[in-house]
């Protein structure tokens, strides 16, 4: 990550209270986060679904499912 997202990853774990740890993105998971986000910005029409989708992925992981499943499920969703 870089130094900016660093920062907020940063203060985000210690509002959360969570380990600072489970807010580290790896290059691959950086990846294909943005490649979801250019998948909804330009099959929508909408840049705005960009950030949005990445947020309910994002909630999806959080209930159990990993990320190359959910990036799976989005791209064959048409």
């Amino acid at each position: 990550m870089n130094e900016w997202l660093s920062r907020r990853a940063d203060a985000l774990a210690e509002a959360a209270h969570v380990d600072r740890k489970t807010l580290e993105l790896a290059p691959r998971e950086i990846e294909t986060l943005l490649d979801l986000a250019g998948l909804a910005a330009h099959e929508s029409g909408t840049r705005t679904n960009a950030p949005l989708l990445c947020y309910l992925v994002g909630r999806s992981q959080g209930a159990g499912k990993r990320l190359d499943e959910l990036a799976e499920i989005v791209r064959s969703t048409s």
